[in-house]
């Protein structure tokens, strides 16, 4: 059940001690690569491990149709 895509912001059930909820992802895969958009710290984790943690979707990201 996958409703989200590369750069899109998403918020996930703990916050990040730097006091932000917003994550945007930067890479997709087998991991989930995440940076922090408040302090921009980066965090790798299994898919499973981010299915598990994320709560929803805040922005979905602009497509850019060549």
């Amino acid at each position: 059940m996958k409703t989200y895509e590369l750069n899109d912001i998403v918020q996930m059930k703990k916050q990040h001690p730097c006091g932000t909820n917003r994550w945007q992802i930067i890479r997709t895969g087998i991991d989930v690569k995440l940076q922090c958009t408040g302090c921009g710290h980066i965090v790798m984790m299994s898919r499973q491990n981010f299915e598990k943690h994320l709560k929803k979707v805040l922005e979905h990201a602009e497509n850019e149709a060549d």
